[in-house]
């Protein structure tokens, strides 16, 4: 065993760095998806491309202001805005329109995925495009150097959850979306002005999706069909947590992460998505409403 760890120690090092970012951002892209369900009670299948937008933001105010800073500080303000204004858009005259339906609102939501991919590709084309990193520099490590900028990225992540978590406990917003998550006519008769809140989550959700696009960007390059991966895995990681738990979703995104991360440098990248899926199947048939969710009425 001492000897396994040993010879194996750097990459398992490496797997566990990785996979911590990739959980951090994971669970920023997946907490939207699950805040929209928990409150709205319904699936937004067009969650993936409000993390695309929010990427080809970025590559688009890197390309404004000529400077990877500059463009980030920029991207980082007005992407997540953008997007929550599409999002409130989206929430005022489509899913308010079909009255939120569970199963409408998949299809409208399905719409809003499509027509979204395919604007993109009108303006922003079919190639990947690079952005460059704000920041460039490495942390040393004893066996190996480490992106630095990855670290920023899971650093802002974190700061972001608890940023959210703060707002869900301790403001006026978070306390009228905890009444209206539990149950939606008592919230309206003490008078909270249900509709006002939908948009606002749909806007929260879509935020942090592109706010996750923007730290991401830099690492991988951005794409019109970027926001098919990222959707799958907040899924993923939503069915795991519990639909609607914010624990939930953080825990579940540390098992995928650090899941993924371990399997993905010990073996094949694919035989993580894989196990991934199996892993939702055994909770799905152990326990439905996932691993801290509760049972929706």
């Amino acid at each position: 065993m001492s000897s396994w760890i040993n010879e194996n120690g750097p990459l398992l090092f490496l797997a566990l760095l990785d996979g911590t970012v990739t959980a951090f951002v994971l669970a920023l892209i997946a907490l939207g998806l699950s805040l929209v369900f928990g409150v709205m009670r319904i699936v937004n299948i067009a969650h993936g491309e409000f993390f695309m937008l929010g990427a080809v933001f970025s590559w688009f105010a890197f390309d404004l202001t000529n400077d990877p800073l500059w463009g980030f500080l920029l991207a980082l303000v007005l992407a997540p805005a953008l997007v929550g204004g599409i999002a409130v858009f989206s929430d005022r005259f489509i899913l308010r329109k079909i009255k939120y339906h569970p199963e409408s609102t998949i299809v409208a939501t399905i719409g809003v995925l499509y027509v979204i991919q395919s604007l993109t590709l009108m303006v922003f084309g079919p190639e990947a495009r690079a952005v460059e990193a704000p920041l460039y520099f490495r942390v040393q490590f004893p066996w190996f150097g480490y992106s630095g900028y990855k670290l920023i990225v899971a650093g802002m992540s974190a700061l972001c959850l608890l940023g959210v978590w703060l707002l869900m406990i301790r403001s006026k917003l978070g306390l009228y979306m905890r009444a209206t998550q539990q149950d939606l006519e008592i919230a309206k008769t003490y008078g909270v002005p249900t509709q006002k809140i939908y948009a606002a989550v749909f806007a929260l959700g879509g935020g942090l999706a592109a706010l996750a696009g923007v730290l991401v960007v830099p690492i991988r390059q951005a794409d019109h069909l970027m926001g098919l991966e990222p959707l799958l895995l907040s899924f993923i990681v939503v069915i795991i947590g519990g639909l609607g738990s914010i624990r939930g979703t953080i825990v579940a995104a540390f098992i995928i992460g650090i899941s993924d991360g371990i399997i993905s440098v010990f073996y094949e990248p694919t035989l993580a998505k894989m196990l991934a899926t199996l892993f939702v199947a055994m909770v799905l048939v152990l326990k439905p409403s996932g691993l801290y969710g509760e049972e929706v009425a």
